[in-house]
């Protein structure tokens, strides 16, 4: 069974970039039939808020990602420990007691001489006396990850293809920092074996992290997962953009975006696939294609969100958004509406139209003139469901306009608009009384 795992650190909201993540192993495990698990990044104790756990959790329920498991790194630490020990037995992590103020100037002096700016690993050099020095001064060590260089680190990425990585050329990563607390590497790699994750899809920026966790997996005895490492997101202008960053689901939530629409264009940016708006999450999985994806970075254009979003509102039937419309407004007013909609709240803006007041147009004499006859001819007429039709017809007939002379003129008074629904729609919904008085009162 193919399972996947969303990672994120409660340490903030989510935004843009962390959405997709969590779209794509969502997509990847629902198209082949799998599990879709929520791992809780937060060994970080001073920056975790819970706060934030439940603002994840209610971000990706909103956007339709059901998680099939949730597990917390914060109620792990014990099998952090257990792996880090068997690593420490095998020879496979050793102590350092470098500031990062002598790693830095290391890391110039190697630059200036050419050579890769990787950790010299002089601390394997010290001696158990010099180990007892260091503690008896109250310095206490950070550990690093011995990388094996004997032979190059290779796999099978599932988006970039063949990868290969030469240890000679990396640095041995910290996993534990010396106040006891723990980086990244180990504990992804213990909880990825301990969930039995199988597919492990991120940002093309962890690809040097993926090098040196495959070997963790094989210290470990464990068969690593498959990689796949995707595109960064950029902004519209083409540049990675900070403000992607600042973008989240309560920013989408507060604009009154439609899930379907953010889910479409992120599950497509970035492969060969054209965007379009998917009616649900199951048309998007079924589609889901690793090999579509592109080594171009993806752009994310909002004008696109917004195009999709518009067609995702255009297919939403009444009982879809009854609740969110206007107390008053019915079936027949939402069908009228529907197709000059960007946002469903828009639906609000398009009931003050039909039923409360409009600003009064400037006209000509001449409109006002035959706004004035189109008043007392509404005043005469049968309402039904072909009110526009018989309106016009008769207006046509006794002023001999046509056209956008016969037709501006009439939206602009009963609307306030140049533009809008059909009126053969909106007409019979604004009703007769309403019509006649908006007509004399543009006059």
């Amino acid at each position: 069974m193919t399972i996947t795992r969303f990672a994120p650190s409660p340490t903030g909201l989510l935004h843009v970039g962390n959405i997709r993540t969590a779209l794509h192993n969502f997509l990847l495990a629902k198209a082949a039939g799998g599990r879709f698990l929520l791992r809780v990044d937060d060994t970080d104790a001073e920056r975790s808020k819970e706060e934030y756990v439940e603002a994840i959790r209610k971000d990706l329920a909103w956007l339709g990602l059901a998680v099939d498991g949730e597990e917390r790194q914060s109620q792990r630490l014990s099998h952090y420990e257990e792996a880090f020990e068997r690593l420490k037995a095998a020879g496979r992590v050793y102590r350092c007691y470098e500031t990062s103020q002598e790693l830095e100037l290391r890391r110039k002096v190697l630059l200036g001489r050419g050579l890769p700016p990787i950790y010299d690993r002089a601390a394997l050099d010290l001696t158990e006396a010099d180990h007892a020095a260091k503690e008896a001064a109250g310095i206490a060590p950070h550990w690093r990850f011995l990388i094996d260089r004997d032979e190059p680190i290779v796999w099978d990425d599932g988006i970039r293809g063949p990868q290969k990585f030469e240890g000679d050329r990396m640095s041995d990563p910290v996993i534990r920092r010396a106040d006891g607390s723990w980086l990244y590497m180990l504990p992804s790699a213990v909880d990825d074996i301990a969930m039995g994750v199988t597919d492990v899809l991120r940002g093309e920026d962890h690809v040097s992290n993926t090098a040196v966790q495959l070997q963790m997996f094989t210290a470990l005895g464990a068969t690593p997962p498959r990689f796949a490492h995707e595109a960064l997101l950029t902004g519209s202008e083409g540049k990675l953009s900070k403000r992607l960053g600042s973008i989240g689901v309560d920013t989408f939530r507060e604009q009154g975006l439609e899930p379907m629409a953010i889910d479409s264009l992120l599950a497509r940016i970035g492969t060969s696939q054209p965007i379009v708006a998917e009616p649900s999450m199951d048309s998007l999985a079924a589609g889901f294609d690793l090999a579509t994806f592109g080594r171009a970075p993806a752009r994310f254009d909002e004008a696109e969100l917004l195009r999709l979003n518009a067609q995702i509102v255009h297919q939403m039937d009444y009982k879809q958004v009854a609740g969110l419309l206007p107390e008053a407004m019915d079936e027949a007013a939402w069908l009228a509406v529907r197709p000059n909609l960007e946002k469903a709240s828009e639906a609000h803006e398009w009931w003050q139209v039909i039923a409360g007041d409009v600003p009064r147009p400037e006209m000509t004499d001449d409109d006002r003139a035959f706004i004035a006859e189109a008043a007392a001819a509404a005043d005469k007429m049968t309402w039904d469901e072909a009110a526009w039709k018989t309106l016009t017809g008769a207006l046509k007939e006794s002023t001999g306009r046509k056209g956008k002379a016969l037709f501006l003129p009439l939206r602009q008074a009963l609307t306030g608009m140049d533009h809008g629904p059909d009126m053969n729609a909106l007409l019979p919904l604004i009703g007769k009384d309403r019509a006649i008085a908006r007509l004399r009162a543009a006059v």
